[in-house]
């Protein structure tokens, strides 16, 4: 009896970046590094097969996506990007900019049927934008404060979803120990929750960054909001294993 396909991960993290001269271009991302190593174990113990890439350039991002449509999937598809970037950008270790909407048609039905209906996962660690979240207090029955949400739709491939570190036109917090965002995704991989549905899952993510975390060093008191956007069509549960 043959086994089942283990379901993929692909996880790339820049953290040296450069420009075509070899000036440095992007400020270093101390800590992210060692943080995909961490989500990299956390999903291999999850019976994924795991893909951690360092340090790719535009045109090297675009083609593990490339990669991955002649590869043989199982029941999931998670992709995880952490890198510097921009609204609807991310970019490569050569400062060259990736748009997201690139990857998601290298991804679409249309090229790439091996994964027309597999559920893909997307958690992006990037910038988009240069605003300050200053954070607001919320006044609520219960004594406890209550995230507000944002989703931004873009144009995704079937049965996708986009979760961000922020919200459009913000920042996305890194220091030398990780990031708001994907230590919260760390913690929720290797805890009880990671048996939730990928929508409860998701919300407890956005109200543990939200509620209970906030920058350090020179942006201390900042805050971070992260949203999803999903076309999924039903309640999946990629991390339950």
């Amino acid at each position: 009896m043959s086994q089942p396909r283990q379901s993929r991960a692909l996880v790339i993290v820049n953290t040296h970046f450069h420009s075509g001269d070899g000036d440095m271009t992007f400020g270093t991302r101390k800590g992210a590094k060692r943080e995909a190593e961490k989500l990299s174990t956390a999903l291999s113990r999850l019976n994924y097969e795991v893909k951690l890439m360092h340090n790719k350039t535009a045109k090297e991002i675009e083609d593990l996506y490339q990669q991955e449509c002649r590869r043989e999937h199982g029941e999931y598809f998670v992709s995880i990007i952490s890198s510097h970037g921009e609204e609807g950008v991310i970019f490569g270790c050569d400062s060259e900019p990736v748009k997201l909407t690139r990857i998601f048609q290298i991804l679409s039905s249309k090229k790439c049927p091996v994964l027309t209906k597999i559920p893909k996962i997307f958690f992006i660690q990037a910038c988009r934008g240069r605003e300050l979240d200053q954070g607001v207090v919320v006044e609520c029955d219960s004594g406890k404060p209550k995230p507000d949400s944002f989703s931004d739709y873009l144009s995704i491939p079937p049965q996708t979803v986009v979760m961000f570190a922020c919200s459009p036109g913000y920042v996305a917090f890194l220091n030398i120990s990780g990031s708001m965002f994907l230590q919260a995704l760390l913690k929720v991989l290797e805890g009880e929750e990671r048996h939730l549905a990928l929508n409860r899952l998701m919300t407890r993510i956005n109200w543990e960054v939200a509620v209970c975390c906030q920058a350090r060093g020179t942006y201390e008191g900042c805050k971070e909001m992260p949203c999803f956007v999903t076309n999924l069509l039903q309640e999946v549960f990629p991390f339950s294993a």
